[in-house]
Order: C-alpha cells, then structure tokens, then sequence
C-alpha cells in the first residue's frame, strides 16, 4: 500500500476537485493564523478525522510542511508559500481559450504556453 501512495505523480496530486482544493484552502487558512486542535478543526471544518487525516497527508505530498506538536496543528512554511503550492482544479477551458492565456511572460503563463505546445506541436523526430 506505501509503494502505491509513492508512485503517484505530481499530475495526479494536482488533478483534484474544486469542493477538495476549496477544503484545502480552507484548512490552510486556520492553519496559518495560529496552532489549533485537531477537534477544533475538525469542527471548523464540518469533517471527520479520516477526512482530515487524508487532505493532511495530500497536502504535505505536495509539500505544504504541517507539524502536530502538543495536539496542536500548524503550517510550517508561510502562507503565500503553501497557496502558491495548492493545485487548482480544471478550468474547463477550450483550447483557444489556454493559447489566449498563454500569450502572457509571467511564469504561470509559460507553465500553461509549456501544457499547450505539448499539445499542439508535434513531437520532433529523431533522423533515421
């Protein structure tokens, strides 16, 4: 079962639903404000400990550092650091759509130009 939770790639981390990465947001946010419960969370929340045991483990997968010390859990790494890891969940877009939004020089712009060329160019292919 371990070697299962090991080979999954960083796609399919990232391939999550938009009720999940809200959740994840969420808990992010309590977590960055100060050390809180567990039960606290999970009231917060509205969710149970299983739940919460998994969104936990996906999150340090991603590598959002979360630390448990005295019953009490909290971020450790800053805030805008673990928002910038959190997946977002398919937009929907068309493919026009995604060629218009690459157009940009920013990095999240070359991060989708990169996911549209793969697309839409061909593979090279070596001399035979």
């Amino acid at each position: 079962m371990a070697g299962a939770r090991n080979s999954r790639s960083t796609d399919d981390l990232r391939a999550v639903t938009a009720e999940r990465v809200a959740r994840l947001f969420r808990l992010v946010a309590i977590l960055a404000r100060a050390p809180i419960a567990r039960s606290a969370l999970l009231r917060k929340l509205g969710m149970n400990q299983r739940s919460f045991y998994r969104d936990l483990e996906f999150l340090r997968a991603i590598g959002i550092a979360v630390t448990a010390e005295d019953s009490r859990y909290a971020l450790t790494i800053d805030y805008e650091s673990a928002l910038a890891r959190l997946p977002f969940p398919d937009p929907h877009l068309t493919l026009g759509q995604a060629m218009v939004l690459a157009r940009g020089r920013s990095s999240a712009h070359k991060t989708l130009r990169a996911r549209v060329d793969a697309i839409v160019k061909p593979p090279s292919r070596g001399k035979s």
